[in-house]
C-alpha cells in the first residue's frame, strides 16, 4: 500500500495529494494516511467532550468516547501505520478524565497492533486536560513535531520547519444547490504553507472555512473524499 493505485483509492473513498513532494491520502475518516512514512495523521479527537458536559448536568447523550476509539482502531488495522499521530485535543478536559473514559482508553491501547506507536502534539486542549495517562505508552511533544517536509502541529499557520499538518479549526464548507439548497460538510484545507484536517471526533463543532486564493478544499461526506470546486 506503499503506493496509491486508482483502484484502492476509489475503494477507500480517499483522494490522493501531493503535497511538499509526498503523496498523502486525504481519507474519509477524517484522517490523512502518509505512505511514505507509514503513518497516520488525526485531529481533534476530543476524547471524554461528552462525558464532560454530562459532568456539567447536561443531558449529553453517551457512546461518543466508545465511537472514536473504535474508528480509530479501525483506521490502525485498515492501513500498516507504524506511527498514529494526534495533531492536538486528544483528551478534551480535566472533567473528561472519568473512570470509565480511562478504562476505555486502556483497552483500546491495548488492542492496537505492536507495531503502531502513538504520538500527541499537544493542542490547547491537552494544556488545560493534561497528558494522557503513561499507562498508554503515548509520546507526548510540543509543536512542531518535525516528519520529513512537515511541521506536525496544532495551531494552523506558516512555520519555517516544513509545510503545517495541523487541526483545531474543525474546518468544514458549505456546497450551495439551487434556490436557498445548502449541505455543510467537514472538510480538508489545503493552503500553499499548510494543510487544515477535519475533526476526528464525533462529538465536535465545525467552523465554515472560506475559500482563500490558492487553497484547495476537499470535502468529506457518504464515506468519500472529493474536490470541492471553486
Amino acid at each position: 500500500m506503499s503506493q496509491p493505485d486508482a483502484a484502492t483509492l476509489h475503494a477507500f473513498g480517499a483522494q490522493a495529494v501531493e503535497v511538499a513532494g509526498e503523496t498523502l491520502w486525504l481519507l474519509p475518516e477524517h484522517a490523512i494516511w502518509w505512505p511514505g512514512a507509514a503513518m497516520l495523521l488525526v485531529a481533534d479527537v476530543h476524547i471524554g467532550k461528552a462525558a464532560a458536559f454530562r459532568a456539567l448536568g447536561q443531558p449529553v447523550p453517551p457512546g461518543t468516547t466508545a465511537e472514536n476509539l473504535t474508528r480509530l482502531h479501525a483506521l490502525a488495522m485498515r492501513y500498516p501505520a507504524r506511527e498514529l499521530v494526534f495533531l492536538g485535543d486528544f483528551l478534551h478536559s480535566r472533567a473528561a478524565r472519568t473512570a470509565a473514559v480511562i478504562a476505555a482508553l486502556h483497552d483500546w491501547r491495548r488492542a492496537l497492533p505492536a507495531r503502531v506507536r502513538c504520538t500527541l502534539v499537544r493542542g490547547n486542549h491537552d494544556t488545560h486536560a493534561g497528558d494522557p495517562p503513561p499507562e498508554l505508552g503515548m509520546t507526548v511533544v510540543t509543536e512542531p513535531l518535525r516528519a520529513g517536509p512537515f511541521a506536525l502541529c496544532h495551531m494552523p499557520g506558516a512555520s519555517p520547519d516544513g509545510y503545517v499538518l495541523a487541526g483545531h479549526l474543525h474546518p468544514a464548507v458549505v456546497l450551495r444547490g439551487s434556490g436557498a439548497d445548502a449541505l455543510r460538510l467537514p472538510c480538508f484545507v489545503l493552503g500553499e504553507a499548510g494543510a487544515i484536517l477535519p475533526a476526528f471526533g464525533a462529538f465536535t463543532g465545525h467552523a465554515t472555512v472560506r475559500r482563500a486564493p490558492g487553497n484547495r478544499i476537499y470535502g468529506v461526506g457518504d464515506g468519500r473524499v472529493w474536490p470541492v470546486p471553486g
